[in-house]
This record gives structure tokens, sequence and C-alpha cells, in this order.
């Protein structure tokens, strides 16, 4: 079937029908699962997937309603059942479609050699993995392996002569273990996801490193509570950076829930802080020649050194601030409305090395785990659960768990003081290891 134009005459279809303006978004795709345990196969899972998703709008009125049923009836049912629901709804004049053209051509989003590898072989790279972490005489339980891989297309059509589609592939491969010591239990894993099969991760390395994070976090040690410096590693800081991406939701400003809503071109966090979407990355997993609504991609700045440069909108919120999508709508898949979302997220890497930093520390804590709420997007006060080590004249000491760290926006944001050079440009949310000067630490 020629998804393409079936979205095409789907449109037209909704107009006929009485819709003033009509989206059909179309989505295919393939979901394959493995997991084994303990040298044995547990599941493996192979689904597909796919539907239609009508968005109408009647009247300024606006509907959806979707299928995965693909016959004419069902199509036509569909598409009444979001136009009666369009009449039920408030009108809102913000409701509109985009129009952009143009198509951001990006590099390495589909690999044709993973629908060339053998169920076998993606079977023994799990059971090869668990085994290799295993080694250590440390650890004592698996939590298991997995390797799973998907494949993605997107049609997009609108009334406003928008057709639009891509494709897309993606893979990963994780291990997790568990360290056990007298009544002691701990757990570490690791996973590597990538577009290319040829670019994951060494099994060595990700078994070593699920290996290394369980046993390094047994014989914890309490702390006194205290004031000090607080280091987040490259794997939690993006937990930091998140809640400042959040702040800087289109709608969120709108809608007065973000502490950065009045905050355009002011300074609010370090001059280290510098925050980049970019959604046209090579192989990154997070880009797409379009958004969830077909408005193109871009790369864009939304913090440098630390003032605020860029709010990111859908095509509902820019219209309700007067300006243009920015291309950042997400789609939950066929059965969602688009939302707001960033692509991939960068912070420039600092003049440090991790290692620096810690040596560069008199006395702190280094997180390699965090719970709770972080940074609040209403205020910018951070808080929250955290483990990782004790840090004295620039050397780790032994590992802590337990303990509570918070402060708030002026002291955290503006406190960070010391930006890592360790960036995984393979991660979504890339953030490298970052200090912040002082913090309070809720210990015993």
């Amino acid at each position: 079937m020629n998804y393409k134009e079936l979205t095409k005459k789907l449109v037209k279809d909704c107009r006929q029908r009485g819709a003033d303006k009509a989206e059909v978004y179309l989505q295919n795709s393939r979901n394959l699962s493995i997991s084994v345990r303990n040298g044995d196969i547990e599941t493996i899972e192979e689904a597909d997937s796919i539907g239609i998703g009508f968005r109408v709008i009647v009247d300024n009125r606006l509907g959806f309603s979707h299928c995965n049923d693909f016959s004419d009836k069902s199509l036509q049912d569909t598409i009444q059942r979001a136009i009666d629901f369009a009449k039920l709804t408030t009108s809102d004049e913000n409701n509109i479609l985009p129009s952009q053209e143009g198509y951001t051509e990006i590099e390495g989003l589909f690999d044709p050699e993973i629908g060339n590898i053998t169920m076998d072989k993606k079977i023994n790279m799990a059971l090869e993995l668990e085994k290799m972490a295993m080694k250590d005489e440390r650890i004592t339980d698996s939590s298991g392996a997995r390797y799973g891989d998907s494949d993605t297309e997107v049609f997009l059509a609108n009334s406003n002569g928008l057709s639009k589609s891509y494709k897309s592939r993606a893979c990963y491969l994780g291990v997790g273990v568990v360290a056990h010591k007298d009544d002691q239990r701990s757990s570490g894993s690791e996973y590597s996801s990538r577009r290319f099969f040829a670019d994951l991760d060494s099994l060595d390395n990700i078994a070593e490193t699920a290996a290394r994070r369980a046993w390094e976090m047994l014989d914890p040690k309490s702390i006194p509570t205290q004031r000090a410096s607080v280091i987040f590693d490259d794997r939690v800081s993006s937990r930091l950076i998140g809640g400042i991406i959040a702040a800087l939701n289109g709608l969120r400003v709108l809608q007065g829930a973000s502490f950065l809503g009045n905050s355009m071109n002011e300074k609010f966090a370090s001059d280290l802080i510098t925050i980049i979407d970019d959604g046209t990355r090579a192989k990154g997993l997070a880009s797409a020649p379009f958004d969830g609504e077909g408005v193109p991609t871009a790369k864009r700045t939304l913090v440098e050194n630390g003032v605020v440069k860029n709010f990111y909108y859908n095509t509902y919120a820019a219209s309700r601030a007067g300006i243009e999508s920015t291309g950042n709508a997400s789609r939950g898949g066929y059965t969602s409305l688009p939302g707001i979302g960033t692509h991939n997220i960068m912070v420039p890497a600092g003049s440090y090395t991790p290692e620096q930093i810690i040596e560069s520390t008199d006395k702190g804590l280094l997180v390699n785990s965090l719970t709770g709420s972080g940074l609040s997007t209403t205020t910018g006060d951070f808080s929250g659960g955290a483990e990782g080590f004790w840090i004295e004249n620039g050397k780790i000491q032994y590992p802590v768990r337990g303990l509570t760290i918070a402060g708030n926006a002026e002291q955290v944001l503006k406190g960070i003081d010391m930006l890592g050079d360790d960036l995984d440009m393979h991660r979504t949310r890339i953030t490298p290891t970052l200090r912040v000067k002082e913090m309070q630490i809720g210990g015993v």
C-alpha cells in the first residue's frame, strides 16, 4: 500500500466530511525485544504496529481520533468520530495546522544492516554480555541482559499542503547485575543505544561498567548533615539540566508555570551553562527531518552562557505566543495529539576532566544516582535523594547512600563553577560532569 498517497487521500476525505482543516498522521513500526537471564532465554517478543491518527478542526474546535484498521469503513468512521468530537469542544483560534514546507536532511537515521543480523546472533550477544558481566567474582546475581531494535516509518499530510515521510532504525544492548557482601546488596547496569548496529559499544565495556557500578557501592558509610560541594557525574547532571529544559517549554511559560518565564535575555545561571537543542544531529537518537506536526527540525541555542535565548514551541503554543513553531512538536505515536518536547539536548563541554574536578574539591559529594523531584520547573529550587562517593582533599574516600541534597535556584544554577569535558555523544541528553560550589547535604 502506498501510505503517502493514502494520507493525502484521507486529508481530502476529512475535508469532504466537514473539517475546515485536517491532519493525518500514519505510523508503521516494528519492535524486537530479547531478554535473557542466568544463561537462558526469558522472552523474545517481536511486534508490528500500524495506525492512523486524525486531527481535525471545525470552526476552530479541535477533534482527534485514531484507528489501526485500514478498511475503508473503519477509516471513514474514525474520521467522522474526530469531527463529531470537534463539535463538542471549545472554540480556540489557536487551533491551527502548520504550513512550513521543507525537509531537514539528516544522515544516519536508518541502518540497513540491522535487518541482516540473524536472530541467533542477537540472542548470543545478550547471552555473552551477561556471561561477561558475571565473570567478576564480586558479582553474584544477574538482573538479565537485553537486546532490542526497532524500525519506524512516519507519514504525515495536512490540509495546508504538507506531505512528508521518513523512516528510522535504532538498536540497544544492556545488562544488569547484583553484587552481594554479607547482608549488603548493590545493583549496577549499563546499556548502549545507537542508530547503527556497528556503533554499539563493545560487550567488554558494557559488562565491565555494569559490574563496577554494582560492587563499587558496597560498604557505604554515613556522613553528617553539612554544606559542601556537590559534583553531578555525567549521567545525573542531565537531571539538573532537565529541570531547566522543562522550564523553557513555551506552553509552560504561557501558563505561568516556569521560573524562567520572565527571563528572556536575562542571566539565571552560571556562565558555563549553554544548552543546545538539535534535531538535526547525524545518527542522533532524537533526530528527525520534521517534528510531530511536519515542521522542519533545526539546531537552536536555548541558553547561552547562562542567559535565556529561546523558548521552544509546537504550533498551538507558538500561535498563542504570536510566533511560529520552533519545530518542537512531540508525538507519542498515532494514538496521541502533538505535545511539546526537545530533540537532542547538549551542554557543550567544559575545560576539566572529571578527575580534575574531583582533585579540585576539598570536601564534597560525587553524585552518581538521584531520586525524587530534582529541579523544580516553577521555582528553580533543587531537592532530591542522592548516593555516590564522599570526597576529601581531592580524593574519593568511600561510597555513601541515603543522602538528600538541596539548594535554591540562585545557589545551584549560578553556583556551577566547574564543567567537565566528558560528553557521551550517543545520548539524547548530552551533559558533562559539573560541580555546584556549595549545597546543603542531608546526612545523619
